[in-house]
């Protein structure tokens, strides 16, 4: 019987379609990542500003460690691990992906700083030689910040560079409007490109739809789970406080439980032999 795809080779046959359009929720933690599988999604984001926020109580400046990035990585693709996971890797620590130099910002933060061009270059060669030593398959995204900073031909040209050297998916961070994500998608010709949906942040909120008619071919959004748990919570919390209401009609705690593989684990383990559940639990 032949193995079963690979995550990566998943990713690729999706890439592959041009037809499709790759919708990955951002997830920063081992429950987001949860709701997302159970909500049916194929492949999974994990934001870097959502990993940095939720494991160290900082902003994205850069902070997070490679230890941190690679522990998480590794968490959240246990949880399936048939699931493409599309991971940040900030500035690559003396690696790939990003052209920030050390430390990094969010690519929706001001003031930010660039290595140059040859820098770059050796970061996407350095990722694209660690995967044929490896023997693996990974998905490598090349991002460039520098749209902002030095202007859309040297951002372009960035990326059509990464890409000849082994990039699969282009990232152009900060796009500033329609007719650029438009001109760009179309300049890449057929490379997929990577849509980065921030509310607020200097790029225009674009729907699924709206990403595919301009031409990409992924859509992450980094910040949404962020956003949802930051209100819901913050309400929560605030009513807990001033008006002492502990949600007598809350989510059961049975029903969180499931949401995590309750069931799943307890008939894993009967089926194993073991006792401690064989009455329920």
């Amino acid at each position: 019987m032949a193995p079963p795809p690979s995550p990566a080779s998943k990713l690729r046959a999706m890439l592959a379609n041009e037809k499709e359009i790759i919708v990955c929720p951002g997830v920063y933690d081992g429950f987001t990542a949860r709701l997302a599988l159970n909500a049916g999604f194929e492949v999974l984001y994990m934001t870097g500003a959502g990993t940095t926020m939720s494991k160290l109580g900082h902003a994205d400046l850069g902070i997070a460690t490679q230890t941190d990035m690679v522990s998480h990585a590794s968490m959240l693709a246990s949880l399936s691990p048939s699931t493409p996971l599309i991971a940040d890797a900030d500035t690559g620590y003396g690696g790939p992906l990003k052209d920030q130099v050390v430390n990094k910002r969010c690519g929706h933060l001001k003031n930010k700083e660039l290595v140059d061009l040859d820098t770059w270059i050796s970061r996407i060669r350095a990722a694209v030689m660690a995967r044929e030593e490896s023997g693996g398959d990974i998905v490598i995204i090349a991002r460039t910040d520098a749209l902002a900073g030095q202007g859309y031909e040297e951002a372009s040209k960035r990326l059509r560079a990464a890409v000849e050297v082994g990039a699969d998916v282009a990232f152009l961070e900060g796009v500033r409007s329609v007719e650029e994500a438009r001109r760009f998608c179309g300049e890449m010709s057929g490379v997929p490109c990577l849509y980065n949906c921030v509310p607020g942040g200097v790029s225009p909120v674009l729907s699924v739809k709206e990403g595919r008619d301009c031409g990409f071919r992924v859509v992450i959004t980094p910040t949404l789970a962020l956003g949802a748990v930051f209100e819901s919570v913050s309400e929560a919390y605030r009513k807990l406080l001033e008006e002492g209401d502990t949600e007598r009609d809350g989510v059961p705690v049975r029903r969180l439980f499931e949401s995590c593989g309750l069931e799943e684990s307890v008939e894993f383990d009967v089926r194993a032999g073991g006792k401690l559940y064989e009455n329920g639990v």
